[in-house]
């Protein structure tokens, strides 16, 4: 899942840049906006796939939603890694 959602599509390069981001502080979807230089709409589709494939959790509803990675991401960061690099996007980060 992890390759798809990473080395297997374009979006591949923000979505690690997010999960990254999120790794190292929760936020909404306009503060990761605004940390990453993205546009909102960008963010908020890559907010729907990480959170449908279980990569993210969020915490709140509406405008003030915060992203977190899921326990199963958590645990899995190792492969996340590994993924990246294998993409080619180890050297990816905000």
């Amino acid at each position: 899942m992890l390759w798809w959602l990473l080395g297997g599509s374009r979006g591949g390069r923000n979505r690690l840049r997010i999960i990254r981001a999120l790794d190292r502080e929760p936020m909404n979807a306009n503060q990761l906006a605004e940390a990453l230089d993205l546009d909102y709409k960008t963010v908020r589709h890559h907010l729907e796939l990480l959170c449908e494939h279980d990569v993210l959790t969020t915490m709140g509803d509406g405008y003030g939603t915060m992203y977190f990675l899921s326990d199963r991401m958590e645990q899995h960061l190792d492969v996340l890694d590994e993924v990246a690099d294998a993409a080619g996007l180890g050297d990816v980060d905000e």
